[in-house]
């Protein structure tokens, strides 16, 4: 339990009293006569909206003490509790002489509750207890007290927990008749009470040491199980160890994030959808909708950056409620950043970037996106990192509606498990597989997941800015703001409700070659299809679709964008390798050339193996819908090149045929435009193709029928991309 701002209180008060309103709802039996709920918290944190949510799904009425008071019992540094006992004495005190009464207590922030109170009844009862406190592994806080504990048998737990008990009203409250600072240690109190065996017995005091009832997480991680129904992806924890299934669980100690993982299925969260995602939304009105602070990290060099940029431009959500801040390391897209900003600024409420220097690294950019937040009194911070390419305008709106803390979309890199959340830590604060963390990720689990780790893009709420840290002498900035928030119990959710986007695959990217967006086929396929593929290229795959033939058995298709074409032509020209157009040519077996063009080849730049790898995923179907009956999976082609026409270099061609099953010839250059003049003629139909188009592709079979000649170019330079397929 923690202290925050007057502020926040009043503003989540507000809104907890209505939730508390809903805990409160009529039962369906009068359990909620016979059994009084209590619990203590004095600040309505996500932990405690989780608990009274389970409450209220088992039509459970809690009362909950000190909500909206100022803490006085220690802290995480300073253990104590007294308070939550004085503020239960006082609470309990009409109920002292009723022995018909059962008082429960649990604590809040750390506890779900699992099942009806009728239900929690039966397990008490069958204990035979007058009252029944929950059992640990570990004797906490004063580990000399252990060997005074009554032994217990195999895996049972043997130590009290002051986190839940359950007793008769004339007992509890005599329980606590002894006075207790606010400030003492509440579990030591209870711990030395117990360990009078004459107040033991007077009281009829218990420890559930098989987990019947109660069930702490500390330490028992290999004692519980979670079992989701398959069919309602409803939840029951079990332990394992005495077949038990425990009504209330609680995360004492280390094993909140335990907890944080059990919670995504336990009390209906889900019943074939996830319930939990339709609950307290936030009604977006358009007259007044968040102001937002969009803080744009640019924390690595990526490929793709202009179609990152042109994802946020897409965002559906009014440009005069953003505050645009671009924070980069990066020198390679600095001028793509400034280019953006000075392009859109005055389309944003407020639109600044910020270069690095050596002195000024992510974790100050991190921050200055918060410092800058909080000085435009924003509503939300939503940090997007460059890797993560937006794919549906209505991420942002999704996200607020879901009405959080903290929720992020999830994003994964196409094709592979790597995502943007961890499902689970290691002892040491790092990844580990979580048991759902395939199925979410393959959206084979749709809901909204409380994980312990994000990274990439999130929403942030103004109510947990001051809980954010991106210090950490051992954790990057994303590791270090997550503890942060793990520490201070704000819960991370991530929402896998719609496919929001996708992840931008880094590794290896080299910016020292010319246009290395071109060469990242085999990591980004994606996005390279999306950038370089023509978008009409799908439609050519079409049984309907009528292909056309501008010669004879010469087809034409839509294959590459614009972009192909400049970034292809660009490579070449940088690599400035042309041949010199004679028939001698080292790069050939033999070393002749029978009919030589001005070209470079894909080896010489270091891409034949990703040209050969488009010739098999774009090339190779168009051929099988032109040529039936012909197929040859993978395509081969020893000779992939780009030759250059120049009047005075080499304008035109001498007639010949292709040493192939079929040619493509690709344009990569506006006739009429780049150049005069140029084409193909098919000698044997008398056939000219003159008219090319920047990006379009002739495919033509290689050998006998098709002789053909490169027409001559009158003025500038012409660009064409030539495969010999399957010689």
């Amino acid at each position: 339990m923690r202290m925050q701002q007057s502020a926040l209180l009043l503003l989540l008060l507000a809104v907890t009293s209505q939730g508390d309103a809903d805990v409160a709802a009529a039962p369906e039996s009068n359990w909620n006569e016979k059994i009084k709920v209590f619990t203590v918290a004095t600040e309505p944190t996500d932990g405690y909206n989780r608990y009274a949510r389970s409450a209220r799904v088992y039509d459970i009425e809690v009362t909950t003490l000190g909500l909206g008071e100022e803490w006085k019992g220690g802290d995480m540094q300073r253990p104590g509790g007294g308070f939550k006992l004085n503020l239960l004495r006082e609470a309990i005190a009409p109920y002292k002489n009723d022995p018909e009464t059962i008082i429960l207590f649990t604590d809040s922030y750390d506890v779900i509750i699992t099942t009806t109170l009728d239900e929690i009844f039966e397990k008490f009862k069958e204990a035979g207890a007058k009252i029944l406190f929950s059992a640990e592994k570990y004797c906490w806080p004063d580990k000399s007290l252990a060997n005074d504990y009554p032994e217990v048998e195999g895996k049972a737990s043997r130590f009290l927990n002051s986190g839940a008990f359950m007793g008769y009203a004339p007992q509890v409250y005599a329980l606590l008749e002894d006075p207790i600072e606010d400030t003492a240690d509440d579990q030591l109190y209870f711990t030395k009470i117990f360990l009078d065996e004459a107040k033991r017995t007077k009281l009829g005091l218990k420890l559930d040491v098989k987990s019947r009832l109660f069930q702490n997480l500390h330490g028992a991680k290999n004692d519980v199980k979670l079992k989701v129904d398959l069919d309602s992806n409803q939840g029951v924890l079990q332990n394992v160890d005495f077949m038990t299934t425990p009504a209330i669980i609680h995360g004492n100690g280390l094993s909140k994030v335990d907890l944080n993982a059990y919670g995504n299925y336990l009390a209906r969260t889900f019943s074939g959808v996830c319930l939990l995602c339709q609950e307290n939304l936030l009604d977006l009105e358009e007259t007044n909708l968040p102001v937002i602070s969009l803080a744009l990290m640019v924390t690595q060099a990526v490929p793709f950056f202009d179609q990152f940029l042109e994802g946020i431009e897409t965002l559906n959500y009014p440009k005069d409620k953003l505050h645009l801040l671009i924070y980069s390391n990066v020198a390679f897209h600095d001028d793509d950043i400034k280019s953006f900003v000075n392009k859109h600024a005055e389309e944003y409420a407020t639109a600044k970037f910020a270069l690095s220097t050596d002195e000024f690294d992510e974790r100050q950019g991190r921050q200055l996106a918060v410092d800058k937040a909080r000085l435009h009194q924003s509503d939300y911070i939503f940090f997007v990192d460059a890797d993560a390419h937006i794919d549906d305008s209505e991420v942002l709106r999704e996200l607020l509606r879901l009405n959080k803390q903290f929720v992020a979309p999830i994003f994964s890199k196409p094709k592979e498990l790597w995502s943007n959340f961890w499902g689970a830590l290691s002892e040491g604060g790092y990844y580990a597989r979580s048991h759902d963390y395939v199925d979410i990720v393959k959206r084979e689990l749709i809901g909204m997941f409380n994980v312990p780790h994000v990274t990439s893009i999130y929403l942030v709420k103004s109510t947990a800015f001051d809980a954010i840290s991106f210090k950490h002498k051992e954790f990057d900035p994303d590791m270090a703001m997550c503890e942060s928030l793990r520490n201070a119990g704000i819960f991370m959710y991530a929402s896998n409700l719609r496919i929001f986007g996708h992840l931008v695959n880094a590794d290896d990217f080299n910016t020292t070659v010319t246009r290395p967006d071109f060469y990242t086929l085999f990591s980004n396929e994606i996005d390279w299809t999306e950038k370089y593929i023509h978008p009409n290229y799908s439609l050519q795959l079409n049984e309907s679709y009528k292909l056309q033939q501008p010669c004879p058995d010469v087809y034409w298709f839509q294959i590459v964008s614009d972009a192909f074409c400049d970034d292809l032509v660009a490579i070449m020209e940088a690599h400035n390798g042309w041949s010199d157009g004679s028939n001698s040519d080292s790069r050939l077996e033999g070393g002749y050339e029978a009919v030589p063009t001005r070209d470079i080849h894909t080896k010489q730049v270091g891409l034949e193996r990703l040209y050969l790898k488009f010739l098999q995923l774009f090339v190779r179907p168009l051929q099988e819908r032109a040529f039936t009956g012909y197929f040859h999976n993978p395509p081969r082609a020893l000779m992939n090149f780009m030759v250059r026409y120049r009047p005075d270099e080499q304008p035109s061609l001498r007639p010949h045929h292709d040493s192939s099953t079929y040619t493509i010839n690709i344009a990569m250059n506006r006739a009429g435009i780049d150049y005069q003049g140029g084409g193909c003629r098919f000698i044997r139909y008398n056939c000219s193709v003159t008219e090319t188009k920047k990006g379009w592709m002739l495919m033509h079979p290689g050998r006998l029928t098709h002789y053909h000649e490169g027409l001559l170019v009158t003025n500038g330079t012409r660009y064409i991309m030539i495969s010999f397929i399957d010689p």
